[in-house]
């Protein structure tokens, strides 16, 4: 379970919650131009963009939840069990496993327009990352400073979708949240309209009327309809300091407490949450345990170094 968004103000901001049960030992990683890019199936890269995000690394090899390449293009992968699908190695594609898929568009792209290009070739491929580490069931966000498409491998191949709401969760695929929009239309952050005859005496008797309906539960589609909400009714700042807290404050409203959502194996709570500036890669955030917010920016290594900067 997981929200990511795009929220733009004076500059653009991208991130996202992780909702998980347990940690991965993640932290934020930085990936220079010139570390080599290893692929299962295709040719190393050991030239390329430069990225920032959220990763586990294991066997020097950035796993990333999310991140953000130094042209401001950003990717989020969030879980999407029971529905994605990955193929067999098909010839004349990009075969890439789905832990490689970060990697893979963020190294190449510097624009949303650039990844469905790209994409239009790719075949994800069922190719686990060790015995030990299996695929995970997934799908993507991929936003540049101004828009977002999803990236969903299916039973009926990879689907790219035009994401006008700049939110994903989970289950079930983008086209179900997409329709079920249609639900919310007349949500706001004022008084509640009487539509009825005004002869009928209604009055509003609290603040925030307008939002009624305005789901609260933890599910993947009124999470959905709540990050949405908030966000396009968030003010914007002037300044750097005030967007960024303000963006922390919109995926609070879907943020999971522990002993809320409750699994086979335990609870999901947000492990994490992320905020990165796309225009200037700086990547804000913060984890459950510690709410001290911390900051790392890429540009403050050599960014045409060959090795992973590590940020513990």
């Amino acid at each position: 379970m997981c929200t990511a968004i795009l929220y733009k103000a004076i500059d653009s901001y991208f991130g996202r919650n992780l909702d998980v049960e347990h940690g991965y030992h993640e932290c934020v990683v930085i990936t220079p131009r010139n570390y080599e890019c290893l692929f299962r199936h295709k040719e190393s890269s050991t030239s390329h963009y430069a990225l920032i995000g959220m990763a586990t690394v294991i066997e020097n090899y950035p796993l990333y939840f999310d991140a953000t390449n130094e042209k401001g293009l950003s990717m989020a992968a969030l879980n999407f069990p029971d529905n994605a699908c990955y193929f067999p190695y098909a010839e004349g594609k990009d075969n890439i496993a789905p832990f490689e898929i970060i990697l893979w568009i963020l190294g190449q792209c510097a624009t949303v327009e650039e990844a469905k290009e790209l994409l239009k070739k790719v075949n994800l491929v069922q190719t686990n990352f060790s015995e030990e580490v299996l695929l995970s069931p997934l799908h993507w966000i991929i936003s540049d400073k101004k828009k977002s498409i999803v990236v969903e491998s299916i039973k009926s191949g990879l689907k790219v979708y035009d994401n006008e709401f700049d939110v994903l969760t989970n289950n079930p695929p983008f086209e179900y949240h997409k329709m079920n929009m249609n639900n919310y239309m007349d949500l706001n952050s004022g008084p509640a309209m009487n539509l009825y005859d005004q002869k009928y005496s209604f009055h509003n008797y609290s603040l925030g009327m307008g939002a009624l309906g305005l789901p609260g539960d933890y599910s993947s589609v009124s999470r959905f309809v709540r990050a949405f909400f908030v966000k396009e009714n968030s003010l914007k700042g002037e300044d750097e300091k005030t967007n960024f807290i303000q963006f922390f404050h919109i995926l609070e409203s879907v943020s999971m407490p522990k002993g809320c959502v409750k699994t086979k194996c335990g609870y999901e709570y947000t492990r994490y949450t992320s905020c990165c500036n796309v225009e200037k890669g700086i990547y804000h955030y913060r984890f459950y345990d510690d709410l001290k917010m911390k900051h790392v920016s890429m540009r403050d290594i050599e960014l045409n170094d060959n090795k992973l900067y590590i940020c513990k």
